[in-house]
């Protein structure tokens, strides 16, 4: 969430960040609008408590002086009931910033590059050698059902489209990388935890997922409960509504999940195979830290990330994302996307986002440093997506029609080759 008070000081910067987003400046302008009207009656108000203290010690005066206070008591109760009434009105108003504040994206930092999307991201590093696609490299939807080792029609069969069953070495394998993935992140002094795959709203809001994005959630019926869309939720809302002492930060979490997303927005798009899932797998990456460190810490996430990829020699590069394509809650985002031979691209496997003190504030996060407390800087990013993975193995590791097993997952796997 914005600061209010900062948006109150100066709105331009707030304007001028929501443009560069491709937003108009419409959400600040209404929000000033409000804090005018609150801020009056709030100066009303605090006169009328005034006039009422002043009125109260009239009444204890005149009574000592046996005096009538029948009339300063009508006054009293007409003061009364005047405070309780602007008392309505601001926190109407109250309620009216917050849901605008809930609906506004953070600010990106003005090193983010800027781009009206996803084609004016900037690459700024490329990792391996990629391999070359065509007719030699069967899509991994093809590979996989040749060698028994996905089951899309099953998959259809119990949960519906867009839901599918590993078998054999592929569910071996997936089990393989979670467990890789996460020493990984425990080498890099990142705290294991496991948490629920289910959360409340206040969880979901806290990390910006609500309401913005209610639609591609999965809510529990007639609860307050929904599957988390991303580990990032749980992760970060360990800690709402608490304070860190400075000493003890930065704090690093990792953990493995299932995670559930409705995908309503990519109808027509990756229909086919495992890359985008209603219910996919990841380990992911969460940190707190000191605002002045979460740059910093950004760039050591980035690099934990790609860490994973090049312990299993994928081919990938690094996206630098641009002000139209950053998400809702980051300030400043870096893609790893992963090479997919039979797509002759690099596709989407890790992203990892400073989300400064924006989620703070909606969580209530905070630290203290020399007896004062200040909102925490929380990041995450994923490492990485165990689904997109597979497929890249499957097809980059794919040879004379069988799976090469990485180097780095044999001793998990207990063999070299699938389908043989």
């Amino acid at each position: 969430m914005l600061d209010l008070k900062a948006i109150r000081a100066d709105a331009a910067p707030f304007v001028e960040a929501l443009k560069k987003r491709g937003g108009t400046p419409e959400p600040i302008e209404n929000i000033v609008e409000l804090d005018k009207k609150w801020r009056a009656l709030k100066k009303e108000t605090d006169a009328l408590k005034a006039d009422r203290n002043n009125y109260s010690k009239k009444i204890n005066e005149k009574k000592k002086a046996g005096e009538n206070v029948e009339e300063t008591i009508i006054k009293t109760k007409r003061i009364t009931e005047r405070i309780k009434e602007l008392g309505s009105k601001c926190e109407f108003l109250e309620e009216g910033m917050t849901e605008i504040l809930l609906t506004m994206p953070n600010c990106v930092d003005k090193s983010v590059p800027e781009g009206a999307g996803e084609e004016e991201n900037v690459e700024v590093g490329r990792w391996g050698e990629p391999k070359a696609g065509g007719g030699d490299v069967l899509p991994h939807y093809e590979i996989g059902v040749k060698l028994g080792l996905l089951d899309f029609e099953r998959g259809v069969k119990l949960a519906g489209a867009r839901f599918s069953v590993m078998r054999g070495e592929m569910a071996r394998m997936a089990r393989a990388l979670e467990y890789y993935m996460l020493e990984k992140a425990v080498e890099n002094k990142y705290f294991e935890v496991r948490v629920p795959y289910i959360v409340n709203t206040a969880a979901m809001r806290g990390t910006g997922q609500l309401p913005k994005f209610g639609a591609e959630l999965y809510k529990l019926e007639e609860s307050d409960f929904w599957l988390i869309p991303t580990t990032e939720v749980p992760l970060v809302n360990l800690h709402a509504g608490e304070i860190f002492e400075e000493k003890d930060l930065p704090i690093k979490y990792c953990s493995h999940s299932q995670n559930f997303r409705k995908e309503a927005g990519n109808y027509q798009k990756d229909i086919k195979g495992i890359i985008r899932q209603h219910q996919f797998s990841k380990v992911e990456l969460v940190k707190f830290c000191t605002p002045e460190n979460s740059f910093d810490e950004l760039e050591a996430l980035v690099k934990n990330a790609q860490s994973v990829l090049e312990g299993l020699k994928l081919p990938y590069r690094t996206m630098e994302l641009c002000t139209g394509d950053i998400g809702f809650a980051a300030a400043k985002t870096y893609d790893l996307e992963v090479w997919i031979p039979s797509q002759d691209k690099y596709r989407e496997i890790s992203s990892c986002s400073n989300c400064t003190d924006f989620q703070a504030r909606r969580a209530n996060i905070k630290f203290r440093r020399e007896g004062k407390n200040e909102f925490v800087h929380t990041l995450n990013g994923t490492g990485v997506a165990v689904e997109r993975t597979l497929v890249a193995i499957m097809e980059n590791y794919q040879e004379d029609g069988k799976i090469l097993v990485p180097e780095a997952l044999q001793k998990f796997m207990g063999c070299e080759v699938i389908g043989e």
